[in-house]
């Protein structure tokens, strides 16, 4: 019987020890199906490092059940708080409690996926959409106006645009430096002394054409860029426009100058106002040399009332634009058309005219605004300068006679450049004709007489000065715009019946010049003893020149009384000067010019009036000047003996 007990006891024992085992067995592969899920919902990495933050992870790889339990709880609670270690009895309902929230977790993740996917879509729809619009409108605004033909045309004018030709001769040898411009450093030093400084002042150029007055100020604001104290920035720009070229409406309609306003109905403002019926004011260009310098070449063409509107916009220093379609209460105005309207647009800049005009043809107000510089004419040495510089740009050789041919048929640096750069071409042609092409052409004088020629171009100075003397010739001096000329002079007296002599005088040369001839006839009469009556005199302006002003009285006078007296007078040697009746030499106007235009003509030296000394460059060079008071004084001058036979003897 005890034996029967003990095994059933035993048989018992084991069964249920069985039965222990397999239910530990289960809860362990409960566990790690519990772990392998986590693992496909995570990922391998993410719960590792999920495990690390709760503080788990040595319990996850731990051998012990019950711990590995305690990490499973943790991972899935997200709770590093949890620290005791579950009981074998504890574990199944741990476990149905972390199905319980994995499947809660699933069931989310299940959710949001098909969320995401959803939104997914709705975002694709929704970019497809805006992409198909935006590529409308970029088909709707790239059509516009064009077709296959416009942009045919766009298309050619491209390519024009590629091909370039060389600069012109110009532009080439333009001076890029003050050293450069010949003749003129008395101009220059003033025009800086003007401009590079901490206030500038608006300037007047005057001078003849082609001595250098816009390249001048162009340098000279780059020169100015550099100055201490200066206001011009470094990018301050140089506007340059032609006042014979620009056009206005009186209406404002258009004015490249000062700006105009294009109204919305009528003119063709921007499409995007129009619309809105919003002017659109455009700004000239006063605005677009604001902070530097405006350049108007030929200032003096500027039409007179434009110039009246130029006047108001330097004392305000902005331009103000008007407009009926303005309505400042209109919400639609863009704020900077707003501003222009209201305030307007700033116009803050340095003006510089140039002219070849006389100084009483240009606004009266203008001339009281601004600093007046005159550039002098170029003599006959300086356009020998320019040209040798030119050539040395050109890289090309000179016969030595060159410089001086071109010397005598202009007096302008600019067409001086142009007849050099024609007779380079010319050499280069015969060059290449003949096969005998080398690196440094030479200018000869025979290319240059061609082109003199084929230019029908004549000599500017046609009066020499000489060594010789002359009875009954003098040379005068004349004025026209700013160059002076030599006027020849002469006279021829024959003994005529006591008191039945006359007076013969061209009568192009002007009244003013004939009532000269009679003033010269009293003055004779006084300084010689000879009554004039006994003669007929006949007096004539070679070439039949046009003496506007008194100022030929003094030679007229001379040329008399050489041809009474039958003596010789010096040709190189030119006087001007009104002649009073008690003999008195009087002041004119032009003795500038007309000093140059004597230098021009060789004469070694010239006669002006005493009254006139102040009129004198100070650092003249080439010519003396006498300054005389009375024709006693100029004719101690005049009859000197030369050195060489007097064409008379």
């Amino acid at each position: 019987m005890k034996s029967f007990l003990e095994k059933f006891i035993s048989k018992s024992e084991k069964h249920e020890t069985s039965e222990r085992f397999s239910e530990t067995e289960h809860l362990k592969r409960q566990v790690n199906a519990l772990y392998s899920l986590l693992t496909n919902i995570y990922g391998s990495d993410k719960i590792v490092l999920k495990a690390g933050k709760l503080e788990a992870l040595s319990l996850m790889r731990s051998d012990i059940f019950e711990e590995r339990v305690l990490a499973l709880q943790r991972i899935v609670f997200e709770d590093p708080t949890i620290e005791k270690v579950p009981t074998e009895d504890e574990i199944p309902k741990i476990i149905d409690d972390v199905e319980d929230e994995i499947a809660d977790l699933i069931a989310r993740r299940s959710v949001e996926d098909k969320l995401e996917k959803k939104i997914a879509e709705k975002m694709q729809q929704r970019h497809e959409e805006y992409v198909k619009e935006i590529k409308m409108q970029i088909i709707k605004e790239s059509a516009g106006p064009e077709n296959a033909q416009t942009l045919k045309k766009l298309a050619m004018l491209e390519k024009l645009e590629q091909k370039k030709l060389s600069r012109s001769a110009i532009e080439t040898l333009r001076p890029d430096s003050f050293e450069e411009i010949i003749g003129q450093e008395r101009a220059i030093k003033s025009l800086m002394a003007k401009l590079a400084c901490p206030f500038p002042q608006h300037i007047i150029l005057y001078g003849p054409p082609g001595v250098g007055k816009t390249t001048a100020a162009r340098i000279a604001l780059k020169a100015a860029k550099k100055v201490r104290g200066t206001p011009f920035v470094e990018d301050a720009p140089f506007v340059e426009v032609d006042g014979t070229t620009l056009r206005w409406d009186p209406r404002d309609v258009t004015n490249p100058l000062l700006g105009s306003v294009h109204d919305p109905i009528y003119q063709g403002a921007k499409r995007d106002l129009a619309d809105t019926g919003i002017p659109e004011p455009k700004l000239g260009l006063v605005t677009d040399a604001h902070g530097g310098v405006l350049f108007i070449d030929e200032i003096g063409e500027l039409d007179y009332m434009l110039q009246n509107k130029l006047l108001k916009v330097l004392e305000d220093k902005r331009v103000t634009f008007d407009s009926a379609y303005y309505d400042p209460s209109d919400s639609n105005i863009p704020q900077y058309i707003k501003k222009i309207f209201e305030e307007g647009a700033p116009a803050d800049f340095i003006l510089i005219g140039a002219t070849t005009r006389e100084p009483s043809d240009i606004n009266p107000a203008i001339r009281s605004r601004c600093a007046e510089i005159y550039f002098e004419p170029l003599t006959p040495g300086e356009i020998q300068q320019i040209i040798i510089k030119a050539a040395e740009k050109l890289n090309v050789n000179l016969d030595e006679k060159v410089p001086e041919i071109i010397s005598e048929y202009t007096i302008e640096g600019r067409k001086a450049i142009n007849i050099l750069a024609d007779a380079y071409g010319l050499t280069l042609y015969k060059t290449q004709r003949a096969g005998t092409e080398t690196d440094y052409a030479t200018i000869g004088v025979e290319e240059v007489l061609e082109v003199v020629q084929v230019s029908r171009l004549t000599p500017y100075v046609t009066l020499k000065g000489s060594s010789a003397c002359e009875i009954g010739k003098i040379f005068g001096l004349g004025v026209m715009g700013f160059l002076g000329s030599v006027l020849e002079i002469e006279a021829v007296a024959f003994p005529a019946n006591e008191g039945k002599g006359a007076i013969r005088f061209n009568d192009t040369a002007g009244s003013m010049a004939k009532d000269s001839v009679f003033n010269a006839a009293s003055v004779i009469r006084r300084i010689s003893g000879k009554d004039i009556g006994n003669y007929d005199i006949h007096v004539n302006i070679i070439g039949g020149g046009r003496i506007d002003g008194p100022s030929a009285g003094a030679a007229i006078t001379a040329a008399i009384l050489s041809a009474i007296e039958e003596k010789p007078v010096r040709q190189d040697l030119a006087m001007t000067g009104e002649i009073s009746l008690q003999g008195k030499v009087k002041a004119v106007g032009g003795i500038f010019e007309k000093i140059y235009g004597a230098k021009q003509a060789g004469m070694k030296k010239v006669i002006v009036p005493k009254e006139n000394e102040k009129d004198v460059p100070v650092d003249l060079k080439g010519i003396e000047v006498i300054l005389a008071s009375t024709i006693d004084e100029a004719l101690k001058h005049l009859f000197e003996q030369s050195e060489s036979k007097s064409l008379a003897g």
